[in-house]
């Protein structure tokens, strides 16, 4: 008999928030993106939800116009390393750019973090939109890759990764004292990688995990991110702003992955909501607009700027039509920038309504704790989602949807009451990864 499928929840950690504005709440703690207690009290209330993993975001470039949070956040794997020894089995995710970093050190990075969380450890590669990325490493590259050129040094780094991670065979250390044997010679493997972006010979100097390999997340929505999706995930963090976008992406995805011969159960779509949970809908909507009034236009507009290489959209008339971009945000935020053109077109927007749009999107998950429940509900047994990064758009929103909304999930029965496993890729329900010397030699 298959399993009953369930709803899986990540906890997006983000410090004062996604907005321009939040950290000035009365409730906000001002200093929580760089609040150890913050985070350990974030993670905690996830892991005593039964969530699947929390995620820590990162980026590697900043102006004076940058998002409060951005300005001044804990790098991911020193945190998640510190989660790691005051949880014991909620998932660790964090964020790493695969064109400004080398294979090997990342391999080692998100191995050691693995080790260290007895196999809890995720990986959400991307590969750094901000153009403004490239002044800051000193790299042999004159100008930030475009996006196609991102995507292939990608896809390449995955595969020196996932290689690197395979340099010791799962029993090849054997540690016996009597004899003076540490490890067997036959299971270590070098990776001798030669390709158009690397040179790695390996073998990686530390070995696998409980779970085999960290977890590969994957956040681009845009045809190059969903290609390195279906052919490298384990789980794909999206956004979409309507069940039936979520299910036209499920579909896509999951539909290239079985062009490619793997099984579609094997990627676990997380689109991301930020819920707004009030005792009644009125609460909820006083709680929204509470925080959409802290951010002026300036800010507004400021945070729009971001997506399309930090431009300075003051020059243009606030109360007129969206102004004409071209190509600008090609290189960056590509499915977003392409988003937000096409809606201002469609919908004849001014640049005052686009900004305040963008700053401050009113969720669809707000309302009463039922209401959220149901909607979370309809997008995962619609195949809009296997389950959902959950942000807190709000103080408390994590505690809100983890006291409020987590139990009705599960009396519905669709959503756990313990974890399934003790690693991150086991209460995925993801398969072990075997080792690939390993699967050569039982082949053999």
């Amino acid at each position: 008999m298959t399993a009953q499928r369930k709803i899986k929840f990540g906890a997006i950690i983000h410090g004062v928030g996604g907005n321009m504005g939040a950290w000035r709440h009365p409730d906000a703690i001002a200093d929580a993106s760089v609040n150890f207690d913050f985070y350990k009290q974030q993670a905690q209330k996830a892991e005593a939800g039964k969530f699947d993993l929390v995620f820590i975001a990162d980026g590697l470039y900043i102006n004076e116009k940058s998002l409060p949070h951005f300005l001044n956040r804990f790098e991911p794997i020193t945190i998640l390393s510190a989660l790691a020894a005051v949880t014991s089995r909620i998932g660790l995710v964090g964020t790493l750019s695969t064109s400004y970093s080398e294979p090997f050190t990342v391999a080692r990075q998100f191995a050691s973090l693995d080790h260290i969380s007895h196999g809890r450890a995720g990986w959400n590669v991307v590969t750094s939109p901000l153009e403004g990325s490239a002044l800051n490493f000193s790299k042999t590259i004159e100008q930030h890759p475009n996006h196609p050129t991102r995507y292939r040094i990608a896809s390449e780094y995955l595969q020196v990764t996932k290689g690197l991670w395979d340099s010791w065979e799962d029993d090849a250390f054997i540690r016996d004292k009597e004899s003076g044997v540490f490890f067997d010679p036959n299971k270590l493997h070098r990776l001798d990688h030669q390709g158009e972006f690397f040179s790695v010979q390996g073998p990686l100097n530390i070995a696998r995990s409980k779970q085999g390999q960290p977890v590969i997340f994957q956040a681009g929505s845009s045809e190059d991110g969903k290609n390195l999706a279906a052919r490298e995930a384990d789980a794909i963090f999206t956004g979409h702003p309507a069940l039936a976008d979520a299910q036209r992406f499920y579909q896509d995805v999951k539909g290239r992955a079985a062009s490619l011969g793997r099984n579609p159960d094997d990627i676990v779509i997380l689109p991301g909501i930020s819920p707004i949970i009030g005792q009644t809908a009125e609460e909820a909507e006083r709680k929204y607009e509470e925080i959409a009034n802290l951010v002026t236009i300036e800010k507004a507009l400021d945070y729009l700027g971001r997506y399309y290489d930090h431009h300075d959209f003051t020059q243009y008339p606030l109360d007129e039509p969206f102004p004409e971009l071209g190509e600008l945000g090609q290189n960056s935020f590509r499915s977003t920038t392409d988003r937000i053109k096409r809606q201002a077109k469609e919908q004849g927007l001014t640049l005052r309504q686009v900004a305040i749009r963008e700053a401050t999107p009113k969720t669809q998950f707000i309302g009463t704790p039922e209401q959220v429940a149901d909607l979370v509900q309809e997008w995962f047994e619609g195949r809009g989602a296997d389950g959902f990064i959950v942000g807190s758009s709000v103080p408390n929103g994590l505690n809100d949807f983890v006291d409020y909304v987590v139990p009705i999930l599960q009396e519905r029965g669709i959503y756990r009451t313990e974890y399934e496993a003790d690693t991150l890729r086991g209460n995925l329900g993801l398969p072990f990864p075997v080792n690939r010397y390993a699967k050569e030699t039982v082949a053999k």
